[in-house]
């Protein structure tokens, strides 16, 4: 099926689109950077945030397995073209990477902890990727809605960097629009455990994370 994700497509779209992987340096791109956030207010008592962390489908299993965390979405962020789809997105071209919009109760979790959810569920120094997914449209970005979001997330960096000894490769943006993804990427790691990327990537890089934030995890975890 044209949607199925492998190990051996991830290479070939890194080999085909290398020369775009830089797409954050396109002069349009560098506007979406410098712009001022979109807030999002909250709604019926939930609120919103919204990272990119590599492969959408492992980032909103990662995510909905989390205390608090309503309902999370996949989708595009960060790019400079309007629509992107996941044709258009995996070019490199349009700046947009592949993300989630996660609905919490923030009298439950707070945005500072959904952060540290993002460093622990991921390869954090792997620029333009996490494991087999390589590419802009990869790349890690956390996104702020607000100046206080925002000293949180470089605090929360900056701390992890020391600790490391390394340069984090998330990039921090100001939050613009939340594009949502193709109805066939939506809770995909549910509905296709039996799927190959599921098994072989997803699978165990949710299983990585609840290892190391039991506190953190749902009764009714998947």
């Amino acid at each position: 099926m044209p949607y199925l994700k492998s190990i051996f497509s991830s290479i070939i779209i890194m080999l085909l689109f290398s020369c775009n992987n830089l797409a954050q340096e396109n002069p349009k791109q560098q506007s979406i950077i410098n712009a001022k956030p979109v807030e999002v207010p909250i709604q019926n008592g939930l609120a919103k945030a919204y990272f990119a962390s590599g492969c959408f489908w492992c980032v909103e299993a990662v995510y909905e397995s989390v205390i608090g965390v309503e309902e999370v979405i996949s989708g595009y962020a960060g790019g400079h073209t309007k629509n992107p789809t996941y044709a258009s997105s995996n070019t490199g071209k349009t700046g947009h990477a592949e993300a989630v919009e996660v609905i919490y109760n923030p009298d439950i979790i707070n945005f500072s902890t959904l952060v540290d959810v993002y460093f622990g569920s991921q390869n954090p120094t792997q620029v333009n990727g996490q494991g087999p997914d390589t590419g802009s449209q990869y790349r890690s970005i956390i996104f702020y809605l607000n100046e206080e979001q925002k000293q949180i997330i470089e605090s929360k960096k900056e701390n992890l960097s020391k600790k490391l000894n390394a340069t984090i490769a998330a990039e921090v943006y100001p939050f613009q629009k939340f594009w949502v993804a193709e109805d066939y990427h939506q809770n995909y790691e549910k509905l296709h455990p039996e799927d190959p990327y599921v098994q072989n990537v997803s699978i165990p890089r949710l299983n990585k994370f609840k290892s190391k934030f039991p506190e953190l995890l749902k009764d009714n975890k998947h």
